[in-house]
Parts: structure tokens; sequence; C-alpha cells
């Protein structure tokens, strides 16, 4: 039996909503938080207070990276000479790859590009490093739909809120559509930006 045999997983989901953060160690907390803000465009949240060690809390399109300051240079891994796309990383899904090229070229920043192709539909990849080494890609990977292996016992579900907007929406162009959807991705992550830092600081 190989090692993606069919499990009957209806019973063993778990109440998770999504994920929440990535944590890093890092050489210098603060000149990982200004790459991840000028580069990435996340934004210094306030930590506990009662962390007793040094760290930033950065967040936006939903998600949250928590930097950690290493006690020994030695914890943190050394900058990989090559960029690997199989390397370990954190993927964030964009709606313009060419801009994130032109920013990286702009910034001197060395990086990789991929092409992925699936019964004629292509998806995008673009790989970096941060200042640590850890990994970054940049993609269009939600042009590939989420298919599971199994459709009997499938434990992908769509939010209610998504699926109730698809009914409602009427039929657009590709390109309005596109456009239209990244405009409320934006929309909903901004929302979640603001309620989290409101929530933070009470």
């Amino acid at each position: 039996m190989g090692i993606f045999q069919e499990h009957d997983l209806s019973n063993s989901a778990l109440p998770l909503l999504s994920l929440n953060h990535v944590s890093y160690l890092c050489k210098s907390v603060e000149e990982s938080a200004k790459f991840y803000q000028e580069v990435l465009g996340f934004v210094l949240i306030r930590r506990p207070s009662s962390f007793q060690f040094e760290g930033a809390w950065l967040f936006n399109y939903g998600i949250g990276i928590h930097l950690l300051q290493c006690n020994s240079t030695n914890d943190v891994q050394q900058m990989p000479v090559k960029i690997n796309p199989k390397d370990n990383h954190i993927s964030f899904q964009c709606t313009d790859i060419e801009l994130v090229k032109k920013r990286l070229r702009e910034m001197g920043m060395k990086h990789e590009t991929a092409l992925v192709e699936e019964g004629g539909v292509f998806v995008d990849q673009l790989f970096f490093h941060d200042p640590d080494g850890y990994m970054i890609e940049i993609c269009n990977c939600e042009n590939i739909p989420v298919l599971p292996l199994s459709t009997s016992a499938c434990p992908i579900r769509k939010p209610q809120s998504y699926v109730d907007s698809k009914k409602s929406k009427p039929q657009r162009s590709m390109a309005s559509s596109k456009a239209l959807d990244a405009a409320a991705m934006e929309t909903r992550m901004m929302e979640s930006l603001f309620a989290s830092m409101i929530d933070i600081s009470m």
C-alpha cells in the first residue's frame, strides 16, 4: 500500500478554522521585521507584554508572522547558496506576479521563477529568501482547483459564505470576476487586520 491510500476521515476532522501564524527564529528581529514590512507589506502589531524575550509580531492577508530573536546564530540556518523550490517554504497567493518580480528586481533581491502546468492550466511561482534564509513563494496557485483524491469522504469544505456568494453572483467574464474577487479578498483582509489589532489593544 502506498502512502496515498484512502482513509475514512469523515469523523476525524478537528474544529480548526484557518492557519493563524508562522513563527521564525531570527538573527535580527529588527532586520527581519523590516523585510516583512517593506517587501511583503506586513504590519507590526502589539505582542503580549508578558513575553520575556525579544521578538515581533506582524500581520496581514489574514495571517500572522511571529519573529523570535535567536539566542545564538548557530540556532538559525545558514543562508542557502541556491534557491531550491523543493525546500520548506511559506506561500502567498498573488494576483499580479509581474508586479512582485518588478519589486524584487528594484530591491536587488535574488529570486527564481517556475511554471507548473496541469491539464492546460498554468501556475506561476516566484521563490526568494528572507534575511534568515527562510524561503517564500509567491504564486497564483488558485488557478488549479483543489480536488480531493477521494470524493466519498472529503474533509475539504469551502466556507458557507463562499458557497452562498458563488450562488448569488451573476455570470461575469473571467477578468472582471478575478478583479472583483481580489477586491473582496483585500477588503476582508483589511477588516481582519483591524479587528485583530483592536482585539490585541484591548
